[in-house]
């Protein structure tokens, strides 16, 4: 299986180090940067691209574009982990309608094509017979799409919450286990690298929001936008308000909802008894699947890094692999 990837920063890094160690079957042909790119129909020596980027801070050279390998390069997936815009989702998602309406397959991470578009994607992915897929949008490890769409199949999903954002959950936990303010709390994750020099989208909520919204488009097919969520983040919780949750033996945690009937898509802070399903700790994902007949399931587990990443992107480009891409 050949595939292009486009973006080498952590996650791309991540994918190409996972490809690099492991026999795999699958062979990087073309792979882009924000400054540069490489193209070679017989496989790129990752090894070699990699402590290139080390050195450089390039992968390659700088008149070979992201545009031009998805264009004109030989790969039978796509692999998009350019950095994530929710505005328009561009470039990704042209990246991605290019390559679905030249025939091949999608694979992706970034969250704004998919909250954005997804159903256009799906469509356009219908038409020409292939696959796209998205499990690194959501819980960055937890492979919640494919549980959904072939572990519980024949299942009626009733609703889906969870703990989808690990910055928020890390500030909560230290806020409640050290009595720290929120500031105290952000300046810790930051120097560990836990939240951005700006984190707006992850304390807010927003980031959960547009997951919820990628979740729910995908379980009932709503056409649900960002600003159809309910959004309430963290950053006005205060440690009295966790003291007193902390009296009736309870936490506090950023909950993102999805419920079919009634139709509610929210996220807020929730205060939940320590012993529940949802209370995570640090930056821990969890996420729960209310169904009709295989009743309530909850998956924990890492919802960002590096080769948590690479494993979510790496396990949609095998089962395309081995559904539908066709050997010699």
């Amino acid at each position: 299986m050949k595939i292009a990837l486009l973006g080498f920063g952590s996650v791309g890094q991540g994918i190409a180090r996972v490809l690099a160690e492991r026999d795999l079957g699958i062979t990087i042909t073309a792979l882009a940067d924000s400054k540069s790119g490489i193209i070679d129909p017989n496989g790129i020596s990752l090894e070699s691209v990699l402590a290139r980027k080390e050195q450089t801070g390039s992968c390659g050279k700088t008149g070979i574009t992201a545009e031009e390998i998805v264009r004109t390069a030989d790969y039978d997936a796509l692999v998009e982990v350019t950095p994530t815009n929710v505005q328009d989702g561009e470039p990704a998602l042209s990246h991605i309608r290019t390559a679905l309406a030249r025939g091949k397959h999608a694979v992706t991470s970034n969250k704004g094509p998919i909250a954005i578009a997804l159903p256009q994607l799906r469509a356009l992915a219908q038409g020409r017979g292939v696959q796209l897929r998205y499990e690194a949008t959501v819980c960055g490890a937890i492979p919640i799409f494919h549980t959904l769409e072939h572990g519980l199949g024949g299942n009626r999903f009733l609703a889906i919450r969870g703990v989808m954002n690990g910055t928020c959950n890390y500030i909560l936990s230290r806020m409640a286990a050290e009595g720290l303010t929120y500031d105290q709390a952000l300046m810790e994750a930051r120097q560990l690298g836990y939240a951005e020099a700006d984190p707006t989208y992850d304390v807010r909520g927003i980031d959960t929001a547009i997951k919820l919204v990628i979740l729910a488009n995908s379980i009932w097919g709503l056409g649900a936008r960002l600003p159809d969520v309910d959004v309430t983040g963290i950053d006005r919780v205060t440690p009295e308000a966790l003291s007193l949750a902390e009296k009736q033996d309870c936490t506090v945690r950023l909950i993102g909802e999805a419920i079919q009937e009634p139709s509610l898509l929210r996220v807020s802070p929730r205060i939940l008894s320590k012993d529940h399903p949802l209370v995570v700790y640090g930056t821990l994902n969890a996420i729960t699947l209310e169904t009709d007949l295989a009743g309530e399931l909850t998956f924990i587990g890492k919802g960002a890094g590096s080769r948590e990443t690479a494993s979510a992107v790496i396990g949609d480009l095998i089962f395309i692999r081995d559904c539908y891409v066709k050997g010699p």
